[in-house]
């Protein structure tokens, strides 16, 4: 259920990708001559007497004048002139079209390689990104120019065809057209010259367009386009979730390197593309050393099966049948395809053999053995295929093992008096295996068989054996010369295996941990950027927000091919298709935001390939820092929202404040200026003096809150700049306490000054203020009649600590770091609802700003609350 379900949601989506792209309209056939540009010229016709609005990109008509007609009436894109080989070559304008956007653009000839200098290497590139740009096409393709069937073309036609379009350009089309002619009518147009001139028309009936080409070609084609409705009707079925759908698992293709890679790969996409069917490609890496001829076909198939949609991976093991059946079982495939192996009659004896092994161990697995004449023959002339299992470096250490086995045990023998030195020649071969493949242990443990034979046995200098026992023994010998060969090679792969999979893991883990410390954009940037060259040993870029590349070491194809990554998502430069000419290797950085980023390489000029290995490494990179961008981003989100949370709540609560505690001094205020406006003349002096002094108290209440709300805002801002001199402790204390009693002439205060604390060198202002705003605090929850306590001396350390007690209810001990916090008021403590809850905010800020301290602290006896203020006692610079 939950297969058919991701397969619903798969087919939905695709649905969805292909509504907000162009539609592209493939008109197929068989051969040259059957139509297909006449035809499609008719349907643009057609749509142009409808009202679709279309022009012609570029149409061949080869002179042929009932296809140049059919041009007369539609909008033609003048072609875009290049210079090559001093020759000027017209081709299509594919920026000339995307600044038109009409809602039709014909493209013939999809298998077009454009003239190199262009932005794309094949005509079909450029149709993709028309269909990106949401632009419908229409184009031309003969059977023969498909990707997956180039060998099969090969084989019926025996001409090998150069331009080629890969299969997943098919999987964006929308609609499919046959133009299907009977392969007599169409010998009959090429004689007529309605195909070609007439010198060439000969030529292609004595080679190509003979009658059993036309016939296969003509069915391939209908093979094809019928392939392609039974394709679209299963995904229409998936999309709606329609029982019978074919959901299949993954299609595996082995490779070696032998020959047939590239043919392999076509047969494995032909086959998942029947099944519908992910599909991909691997090869196991074993302990022997690859040459560049095998590496250089490896790369070649890897491409190939990544411009048809296939993904790749190098697999490592000592054991082929092991490794490729755990990764078929990880991996979810039901088939695997590979090829034929080389025919080793002692191994197909003992059933030991590639395909006998997955025949017996790969019960659950669909297997398809392909073997074509190369391989055929190939097996008739095994013993020249010996070159790719061994190398001259690994064939003169197994010599020079059996030569140095020969010399030490003579040694040995002569000097040191031993008799048994078959352990001299087993350690020889298992030397040899360690540091080489299979092929040269056995070659070693064969050589060390007969030097002991040859040299040590009875009688010497000849291969005879004269005691039974020397027979079983010698014999032996060679078992477990074998024996021991293997399994030092089966180690040596393993090790192999696992040193190539530990430098890939190191190196995801150091950029893992890398970014994991990453806090911003710039950052992840740094740390991606030194991981690469360290990794890739590759000059390496990072960048975001589509800013133009201007260094030095960037030409106008390095900035075009950057460009395309980052706007298509799609990897362009050198090592691709696209912008190849290019020194840099580029990949989209896919964060799912509006900055796309792109990750550009570059590496030694003499470095004609990338190797799997290199490539896997530099896409799993690319993958973990465009996620270590995403991880930052989100990081950087939520800290806006939280600040703009906080923002907002201060904002209420400073509106609450300045709807209560700012409005209530304003309405006595106002209050007492109407009663002395309205009746002043029945008062007598003494109610006038009240009202007088009510207004005059109120004024000033109303004064200290707006200061508090302006030495806040000078705080958060910055703005506070410390004007220091020299005062008394006692004048800043006397001066606050002054400052209080005036509107609140009740207060009382028992006031304890150390003796020997001079003069401190701070801001007068800004720390009477601090001190008003904490004695005022304490007056409000003081019980009337009770002193509040105002002590001062100098600590050890030579700082100096205030303390402001009162005999209030006191702070709960989880609320008496909240205190400080703006706005932060509550029914008990030492603020009530009556105050803005800034006082104490701003007698922190100012402290701060002196390098100083404030804290609440409990009552010394368990009631009221302390304050203590500690400054430090700065000298004068």
């Amino acid at each position: 259920m939950n297969d058919q379900r991701s397969a619903q949601a798969d087919a939905l989506i695709g649905e969805l990708r292909r509504e907000g792209a162009g539609r592209l309209t493939i008109f197929l056939g068989a051969a040259p001559g059957v139509g297909k540009t006449y035809t499609m010229l008719g349907r643009a016709r057609e749509l142009r007497r409808r009202g679709v609005d279309v022009v012609v990109g570029i149409v061949e008509t080869h002179g042929r004048v009932e296809t140049a007609a059919l041009l007369e009436g539609l909008e033609q894109l003048p072609r875009r002139r290049v210079e090559y080989a001093g020759r000027v070559l017209e081709e299509f304008d594919l920026d000339a079209m995307l600044a038109r956007r009409p809602a039709l653009a014909l493209v013939d000839e999809l298998a077009h390689r454009n003239v190199p200098g262009s932005r794309h290497e094949r005509r079909w590139q450029d149709v993709l990104e028309l269909l990106d740009a949401g632009i419908d096409v229409h184009t031309t393709i003969n059977i023969q120019h498909l990707e997956s069937l180039n060998d099969v073309v090969y084989r019926i036609t025996g001409v090998r065809v150069a331009e080629t379009v890969p299969d997943v350009v098919f999987d964006r089309l929308r609609d499919i057209v046959l133009v299907d002619l009977p392969p007599r009518e169409l010998i009959e147009r090429l004689q007529q010259g309605k195909v070609y001139v007439p010198e060439q028309a000969t030529q292609a009936l004595q080679a190509f367009f003979s009658p059993s080409n036309l016939a296969a070609l003509r069915e391939l084609a209908m093979q094809t386009a019928a392939d392609r409705v039974d394709s679209d009707l299963r995904e229409a079925q998936a999309a709606r979730g329609l029982p019978g759908a074919s959901l299949r698992r993954r299609v595996l293709v082995a490779i070696d390197g032998r020959g047939q890679s590239e043919y392999l790969v076509r047969v494995g996409r032909r086959l998942a593309e029947r099944r519908d069917a992910p599909w991909s490609v691997v090869s196991v890496q074993g302990s022997g050393v690859v040459d560049a001829a095998r590496q250089m076909e490896l790369d070649r198939a890897f491409a190939l099966a990544r411009r048809l949609g296939g993904e790749t991976e190098l697999l490592h093991g000592s054991s082929i049948v092991d490794t490729l059946l755990d990764h078929a079982a990880r991996s979810g495939a039901s088939a695997i395809v590979l090829g034929r192996t080389r025919e080793r009659p002692f191994a197909r004896m003992l059933n030991r053999t590639l395909t006998q092994q997955l025949i017996q161990r790969g019960a659950h697995y669909e297997l398809t053995i392909v073997s074509t004449p190369e391989a055929r023959a190939k097996a008739r002339r095994s013993l020249r295929d010996l070159r790719g299992w061994l190398n001259r470096s690994d064939a003169a250490l197994a010599i020079f093992a059996a030569v140095a086995a020969a010399a030490i045990g003579a040694l040995a023998e002569r000097w040191a008096g031993l008799h048994d030195l078959s352990m001299v020649f087993i350690v020889a071969v298992v030397l040899v295996a360690a540091r080489t493949g299979m092929t040269a242990a056995v070659i070693a443990a064969t050589l060390c068989f007969v030097s002991y034979d040859f040299f040590f046995i009875e009688p010497r200098y000849t291969f005879y054996i004269s005691a039974r026992q020397g027979v079983a023994t010698v014999f032996l010998f060679l078992l477990a010369a074998l024996v021991a060969g293997r399994l030092a090679s089966r180690l040596r792969a393993q090790v192999l295996g696992l040193q190539a999979a530990n430098v890939h893991a190191t190196a995801l883990q150091g950029l893992s941990q890398a970014l994991a410390g990453a806090a911003d954009l710039g950052e992840v940037v740094g740390a991606g950027t030194r991981a690469l060259k360290r990794a890739l040993g590759a000059d390496a870029l990072i960048e975001f927000g589509g800013v133009p590349l201007r260094d030095a070491a960037f030409g106008d194809r390095d900035r075009a091919a950057a460009d395309w990554a980052r706007r298509r998502a799609q990897p362009a430069g050198r090592y691709t298709d696209t912008l190849a000419a290019a020194d840099w290797w580029f990949l989209p950085l896919a964060t799912g935001g509006d900055e796309a980023g792109v990750l550009g390489l570059r590496f030694e000029a003499k470095q004609a390939r990338l190797g799997a290995e290199q490539r896997r490494l530099a896409e799993a990179m690319a993958e973990d820092i465009a996620q270590a961008v995403v991880r930052v981003r989100l990081v950087g989100d939520l800290q806006d929202a939280r600040v703009s949370g906080e923002t907002e709540r201060l904002r209420s609560a400073l509106l609450s404040s300045v709807s209560h505690d700012l409005r209530s001094p304003l309405a006595s205020i106002i209050g007492a200026a109407s009663s002395l406006d309205n009746y002043a003349a029945a008062m007598d002096s003494e109610d006038r003096h009240g009202l007088l002094e009510t207004i005059r108290l109120e004024g000033e209440r109303l004064d200290r809150y707006i200061q508090n709300l302006l030495d806040m805002t000078r705080l958060g801002h910055g703005g506070l700049a410390l004007n220091r001199d020299w005062i008394g402790v006692d004048e800043l204390i006397g001066s606050a306490v002054a400052r209080l009693q005036r509107y609140q002439p009740g207060a009382r205060f028992d006031i304890t000054v150390g003796d020997g604390i001079g003069p401190i060198w701070v801001h007068p202002a800004l720390i009477e203020q601090a001190l008003f705003n904490v004695i005022e605090n304490a007056a409000k929850f003081s019980p009337a009649g009770e002193a509040i306590a105002i002590e001062a001396r100098v600590l050890d350390d030579g700082a100096l600590r205030i303390d402001v007690r009162d005999r209030g209810p006191g702070i709960p001990e989880d609320e008496r770091r909240r205190i400080f916090d703006m706005f932060y008021s509550v029914e008990r403590g030492d603020r009530g609802r009556q105050g803005t809850g800034l006082g104490l905010a701003i007698c922190r800020g100012m402290i701060g700003a002196h390098g100083g301290s404030v804290e609440a602290l409990p009552g010394a006896d368990g009631h009221g609350t302390t304050i203590r203020i500690t400054l430090p006692r700065a000298e004068p610079a």
